[in-house]
């Protein structure tokens, strides 16, 4: 059955890329349309979030939008497996690089801390094909197939791939070898994982990994993000070091430095909110 997945992925991928984008953008408008209770929870948050700042029908557009950003990031997964570096010029390009070079002067490592914003899944790729591979951290797989289909994309790049669940040992590893880890951050999590921290005004339980993993390995946090600045272009973010709070308190370091983490990707998914998964 990956043969097949495989095989799929190949003739989605080839598709000319003008054209790809142009049936990915039909798609979406067809499932905003059609698929009434993911619109509605779009619509919702967004007004959760953004409601006191927005029109109804901006709130519309912006929804109808995300879905047109979703199908269109589905089509360029499918063109991923076969990106060379050379395929990068004119598709992605990088502001930012060298606060990750600095960071890596220190010989602590780096620690890539992002969100499912803009197509993150070309984000990894990109750090991958320039030299700069990651180490993945990804949720429990739902469905074995599917997550040795995505291994497969993922670590065609360099990258290599680590279940959230083992995680650590191997993360600071390779962060004690100067390596880089790449973990999504905007997703909930359970309270023994997790901490509250603030997220559009409201408390969300946060993965405290990432702080735990920057205060026990010393690597630099960098909050990174790919944006997508026009139909077939991609623009990466990569920021300055977050100071981290070292007070002395264990517990509540996590907490505000979580916190210092999810602030960043809220400024993120205020600015471009059709962009965010």
């Amino acid at each position: 059955m990956l043969a097949v997945l495989k095989l799929i992925t190949f003739g989605l991928g080839h598709i000319p890329p003008g054209l790809s984008i142009l049936l990915a953008k039909l798609i979406g408008r067809l499932a905003y349309r059609l698929d009434k209770t993911r619109s509605v929870i779009a619509r919702d948050n967004l007004h959760m979030a953004l409601g006191n700042e927005l029109t109804e029908a901006e709130i519309d557009a912006i929804a109808q939008r995300v879905f047109e950003h979703i199908s269109m990031t589905f089509m360029e997964f499918m063109r991923q497996p076969w990106l060379k570096e050379s395929d990068l010029d004119g598709y992605v390009k990088c502001v930012g690089i060298e606060n990750l070079e600095k960071a890596l002067l220190k010989k602590k490592g780096a620690i890539i801390c992002t969100a499912h914003f803009g197509n993150w899944e070309l984000l990894g790729a990109f750090m991958g094909l320039k030299g700069f591979p990651m180490d993945i951290v990804v949720r429990d797989p739902d469905h074995p197939l599917f997550d040795k289909f995505v291994r497969w994309v993922r670590m065609r790049s360099g990258n290599s791939v680590i279940a959230k669940k083992m995680a650590m040992r191997p993360l600071l590893k390779n962060l004690s070898q100067n390596g880089i880890a790449g973990i999504l951050l905007d997703q909930n999590v359970t309270r023994t994982e997790g901490v509250f921290v603030d997220f559009f005004g409201r408390q969300a339980c946060t993965n405290k990994g990432p702080a735990l993993l920057a205060a026990s390995s010393g690597a630099a946090v960098l909050p990174t993000f790919i944006l997508r600045t026009g139909d077939r272009t991609h623009t990466v973010f990569i920021g300055e070091r977050i100071d981290l709070v070292d007070s002395g308190d264990k517990a509540n370091d996590v907490i505000a430095n979580t916190a210092l983490f999810t602030k960043a990707i809220e400024e993120m998914v205020r600015a471009h909110p059709e962009q965010w998964f």
